[in-house]
């Protein structure tokens, strides 16, 4: 087996994966190794279309990667632990064991899907899912879409499909009035977020936005047809050709669940230098916790100081951090998720497509 030695491996080329990387190559002579099972880097947020990379501060991110001569290996996955501080990757040219000095695992996180009765009709979708499919070339050209379920990342895919050519009839957002409120206080502590959610709003101006709403089951005869909604305690049916549901995020922890590290309430537990329990590894971004693109940018230059020991610049961090932190909190428990929702198979619904 081929065997690859590098002195920080990063296990994740997303938000946080790229931001280690880069706080480690501009303040030390370290070789760094970016290891992502993905065909480009960018993460789930960031992902490409056909290729390229839209997002302008992703761009800079990877322009800086390779200004910086950083390694990268895409299309790649962990698979094992060889021995201590080795683990197996494969990837279409083979497998091979990569040797480092510091590990950082900065995984990210996918979306969460709850079953409910038609789920597993075709033309329903995960809503990152399909945002996914849209940008590898899938059509919704005057598709009737509604997309469901919780949290920003909704508007984000509306938006998106909207302007993909989708006839995006409405949003159904499981949280209520109530919760929307508080987290709207939330947002007036960060003004970019206020403002970044005030321009997405607008581009989608023509689409209804529903509180307390939430499908109860989808219809269909071979495909789906029709969804019913419910919204209070009223149920109402809606024809659709095109169901995108998202219930917000769960980390990804089976690498470092491999590894040995700790998991606490399926977060990976980390000190203030984002180091876990096993030596020489550290884990940043949403596996440590899910708080969005900024949150895991800071956490990722914390690790990757961390990881070659400049504390010093690493403590300047902590306050952004705890700054973004308490908005992800408040993210978190504004679309905390309902009962109800945990209730909506019946016996006969397929809860596992495995």
């Amino acid at each position: 087996m081929n065997k690859i030695a590098t002195d920080i491996l990063i296990i994740g080329g997303g938000p946080a994966g790229m931001a280690a990387a880069l706080s480690v190559a501009e303040n030390s002579d370290a070789k760094i190794l970016i290891v992502d099972d993905n065909p480009y880097l960018g993460g789930q947020i960031w992902r490409s279309e056909l290729g390229k990379i839209k997002s302008p501060e992703a761009k800079k991110l990877i322009e800086k990667l390779q200004r910086n001569k950083i390694e990268i290996l895409c299309g790649t996955q962990i698979f094992g632990k060889a021995e201590e501080n080795c683990l197996l990757a494969e990837n279409e040219n083979g497998s091979a064991g990569l040797r480092f000095k510091k590990l950082i695992i900065a995984t990210g996180a996918r979306e969460r899907f709850l079953p409910f009765p038609g789920w597993t009709l075709p033309n329903v979708f995960g809503a990152a899912g399909l945002q996914a499919l849209v940008k590898s070339g899938y059509s919704v050209n005057e598709k009737r879409i509604v997309i469901a379920g919780t949290g920003p990342l909704l508007l984000a895919v509306a938006e998106y499909l909207v302007s993909k050519g989708g006839n995006v009839l409405m949003i159904l957002e499981q949280a209520d009035r109530a919760k929307l409120a508080r987290f709207g206080l939330e947002l007036i502590r960060s003004p970019k977020k206020l403002a970044d959610a005030f321009a997405l709003r607008r581009k989608i101006k023509g689409v209804s936005y529903l509180p307390n709403s939430y499908v109860e089951s989808a219809e269909g005869n071979g495909r789906l047809e029709s969804i019913n909604i419910c919204r209070g305690k009223n149920v109402q049916r809606v024809e659709c050709d095109i169901l995108a549901v998202g219930f917000h995020l769960l980390p990804n922890t089976e690498i470092a669940e491999m590894i040995g590290c700790s998991i606490k309430n399926g977060l990976v537990k980390v000190d203030n230098f984002q180091k876990t329990k096993v030596r020489d590894v550290f884990c940043v971004g949403e596996p440590t916790g899910i708080g969005g693109v900024d949150l895991s940018l800071i956490e990722g230059k914390i690790g990757g100081l961390a990881s070659i020991e400049e504390y010093e610049k690493a403590e300047t961090l902590f306050k952004q951090q705890r700054r973004n932190r308490r908005f992800a909190d408040a993210m978190n428990r504004a679309f905390a998720l309902r009962g109800e929702l945990k209730e909506l198979p019946s016996e006969s619904t397929l809860v596992c497509r495995c």
